[in-house]
C-alpha cells in the first residue's frame, strides 16, 4: 500500500515529523504489535493517539507522529503494511489536514490570581473543567502550536499536573 503524495514544499531537513493515519482491527494486541514495529526498527513515536472508529468498535484508527529524521516514511509505510491487522495507511499532509490536541491540566492559582488565571484561560478558549479553593482543571483542544503557547504561559503558575494527549489529524474537506 502506498502512502499520499507526500508534501514536497519544504525541504527535507526542515521536515520536523510525519503523520501516518492507520486504520486497524480493533483486536487485543494489534497496538502493541504496531508500537513494536518502531521499536525494533529504532524509529521514534513523537507521538500516539488511537481509538475506535465506530459504534461497533471493529476498526480503530491509530494516528502516529513519527520523527522525520529517524525514519524514511516509504519504510515505515511498508513495515506497516506488513501487518495482518492493518487494513490501510495513510499519509497525512500537514498543510492539507486539520491537527487536534487535547491537554489537561490541575493549576494551583493564588486567591488573588483566580481572575487572572481564568482570563488567561478564556483568551486561549481553554475551559476550565473544575474549580476548587486555589485551584482549577483546564481543558484545551487545539493545533499543538496553540498548546505549546497555553502550556508555557501555564508555567507562570504551579502546575500540579498536566496531561496531553497526542495528536490526531483528520483530513481538510474539500469544498468546491
Amino acid at each position: 500500500m502506498t502512502p499520499e503524495a507526500v508534501d514536497h514544499e519544504l525541504p527535507a531537513e526542515e521536515k520536523r515529523h510525519h503523520v501516518l493515519s492507520v486504520l486497524v482491527e480493533n483486536k487485543a494486541g494489534v497496538l502493541s504489535r504496531v508500537a513494536g514495529l518502531f521499536s525494533r526498527r529504532g524509529f521514534n513515536i513523537f507521538s500516539l493517539a488511537v481509538a475506535p472508529t465506530d459504534d461497533s468498535h471493529r476498526f480503530s484508527r491509530i494516528t502516529i507522529v513519527v520523527d522525520a529524521a529517524s525514519a524514511p516514511l516509504e519504510q515505515i509505510v511498508n513495515q506497516l503494511d506488513k501487518l495482518i491487522n492493518v487494513v490501510e495507511i495513510s499519509h497525512v499532509n500537514e498543510h492539507q489536514v486539520v491537527e487536534r490536541e487535547l491537554l489537561l491540566a490541575s493549576i494551583t492559582v493564588p486567591t488573588d490570581q483566580m481572575a487572572t488565571a481564568i482570563s488567561l484561560c478564556a483568551n486561549f478558549d481553554a475551559e476550565v473543567v473544575d474549580a476548587g479553593a486555589g485551584e482549577i482543571t483546564v481543558m484545551l483542544a487545539d493545533h499543538p502550536d496553540k498548546i505549546n503557547a497555553f502550556q508555557e504561559l501555564l508555567s507562570g503558575y504551579t502546575v500540579d499536573q498536566l496531561h496531553r494527549t497526542g495528536l490526531v489529524a483528520l483530513p481538510k474537506l474539500i469544498t468546491q
